[in-house]
């Protein structure tokens, strides 16, 4: 059975290495696999603080290396005359599988380019507390040919990293609660990691192919980014689940608000940073108002990309005491320009300028669960926090 909804959109339901001849030769610009990491041995892990089973299906539980090397060897060898001849190939996985992955992709005549540490934010503990907490998975980037170059939208990336040449280790979450609102499945991929690796090696129109869907994380991926796309999966409950999520995208509201939050990295949570007296982070904090000169005086806040994505200020005197707050989002807005007449009304006495920037904020302090190292550039300036959840007590 196929689910063949949209034009860009195309499921077929099947054993990959079956399906896969179907697709026509040299007409993919890009493979994302998530091929099963044969982890389900009757494992244990920790999710939302429970402690669980890790099997997540027949399909992941382990055979013999000889089974795993075959199984890797025969898809990637049905993958590669599907590839343009400039396309690449991502795979994620695990020490479990991805160094046999490795080995079958050089067998099979790829160039590997890159091996991508994905660094979890959030990982679960390690419950025996006999091993280092596992935090990272491995995704390896190769492409078709060792002769001919690949895709690779360099300036892109760079962009993505605030200007500066993107490395090989990516601090990314896992998947967040508004990914889900159609179902879970139990080895989903974050959409922000694959936001990263679509817009890293295609462009607009391009054709995406996953071998093994899953909940489709990369096809929704895809269509939000305007890429077409096809996937391959077995089960008929995670083809029905990534219809659903397809679905819930033709809402162009929903469509914005998902594309929005992909694009967004935990690295780049952005935190405004006010140095104040005694007295008046205390008038700060019982009015939940935050204020600054704007320009490019000395002490000012100069409003910079990533403003936007503000979501929390700290306040502290002299690097002391420092409280963070969560900015207030509502009708009355997070950022105004107030005049110096109506902070005197609330108590202030502003100096130096006529106008200001004016931040709302819940006056409700987080609390810490760890230290902060305040580094003051002349009174306030907006710092990245690597991560916030390293600091503060929620996800």
């Amino acid at each position: 059975m196929d689910f063949t909804t949209y034009p860009d959109f195309m499921l077929l339901q099947g054993d990959c290495m079956e399906r896969l001849k179907e697709i026509e030769n040299n007409s993919i610009n890009a493979i994302f696999a998530d091929p099963p990491y044969f982890l389900s041995n009757g494992g244990i892990s920790v999710q939302n603080g429970k402690q669980v089973c890790v099997d997540k299906g027949d399909w992941d539980k382990g055979g013999t290396p000889e089974h795993i090397y075959k199984f890797n060897r025969r898809w990637l060898e049905v993958c590669r005359p599907k590839l343009k001849d400039n396309g690449t190939i991502w795979i994620s996985g695990t020490y479990h599988n991805i160094f046999v992955v490795q080995r079958c992709l050089q067998e099979c005549g790829y160039k590997i380019l890159n091996i991508i540490t994905w660094q979890k934010t959030d990982p679960p503990p390690n419950l025996s507390c006999r091993y280092f907490n596992f935090s990272t998975e491995l995704i390896i980037w190769a492409r078709k040919s060792p002769k001919i170059p690949h895709k690779f939208n360099y300036d892109v990336m760079k962009e993505l990293n605030g200007g500066k040449q993107m490395t090989d280790v990516w601090r990314l979450s896992s998947v967040g609660k508004w990914e889900k609102t159609c179902g879970k499945h139990p080895t989903q991929k974050p959409l922000r990691l694959l936001y990263r690796i679509i817009l890293a090696s295609t462009d607009k129109c391009d054709t995406i192919l996953d071998p093994f869907a899953g909940s489709c994380t990369t096809g929704i991926a895809a269509n939000l980014l305007g890429r077409k796309f096809i996937g391959i999966e077995q089960s008929n409950d995670f083809l029905q689940l990534g219809v659903r999520r397809r679905q819930e995208i033709n809402n162009p509201l929903t469509a914005q608000e998902m594309l929005k939050k992909m694009s967004e990295s935990p690295d780049e949570v952005m935190v405004l940073v006010n140095h104040a007296s005694q007295d008046k982070r205390k008038l700060m904090i019982e009015k939940g108002i935050c204020y600054m000169r704007a320009g490019e005086s000395k002490g000012s806040l100069q409003v910079t990309h990533g403003f936007e994505r503000m979501r929390f200020v700290l306040l502290h005197t002299n690097g002391v005491n420092a409280q963070l707050f969560h900015i207030k989002k509502g009708k009355e807005g997070s950022f105004q320009i107030w005049n110096k007449f109506s902070l005197e009304k609330q108590g202030f006495q502003p100096e130096h300028a006529d106008y200001y920037i004016v931040i709302h904020f819940e006056n409700t302090p987080i609390e810490f669960v760890g230290q902060l190292n305040i580094k003051q550039r002349i009174n306030t300036y907006i710092p990245k926090i690597y991560p916030l959840s390293d600091i503060i007590g929620i996800e």
